[in-house]
């Protein structure tokens, strides 16, 4: 099996996998870093999205090998250091973006990748991105709101 090393929300990892793990598997079943979920594993509804070298990239489909000396962002990298959440985590719990919250990694992070190429999207623009995302509890409202308030907006706007 060969013998993988990516750097993973700031350090340097190894592991041996398959040439047919997928990074989502890798994540969760190689490193310990649960918070990347499996929904489908046919790419339908985002809840495993992750950031390699910076783009946003649902995690199962993309092999692990692939992502061999690459940089990857997940969920549990996007807290700050002392454990307090960051903007875009906290928003979602003060506007209502969670309910289960199976999809929550993953529209967190595509979040955090819209905001990062758009700091300040239309309701629009976020409904659009978020569309290879889905959720199954919340109507998406409160998800919207929330990615508003990360921006600086006001979650009002998009309630209207």
């Amino acid at each position: 099996m060969p013998k993988i090393t990516m750097n993973v929300n700031g350090a340097s990892v190894s592991a041996e996998v398959e040439n047919r793990t997928v990074l989502s598997a890798a994540l969760r079943e190689e490193l310990g870093l649960t918070g990347t979920h499996i929904g489908c594993d046919t790419s339908q509804c985002g809840a495993c999205v992750v950031h390699v070298n910076g783009k946003a990239v649902k995690a199962c489909t993309m092999f692990a090998v692939e992502a061999d000396g690459a940089n990857v962002d997940t969920i549990e990298g996007q807290a700050h250091a002392d454990g307090s959440l960051n903007i875009i985590q906290q928003a979602f719990q003060d506007h209502h973006g969670l309910q289960c919250g199976f999809c929550t990694p993953g529209m967190i992070m595509s979040a955090a990748a819209l905001l990062k190429d758009n700091p300040k999207p239309t309701e629009a623009e976020i409904r659009d991105y978020l569309e290879g995302n889905i959720c199954r509890c919340t109507g998406y409202q409160g998800i919207v709101n929330a990615i508003m308030a990360a921006s600086g907006q006001s979650a009002a706007i998009a309630a209207e």
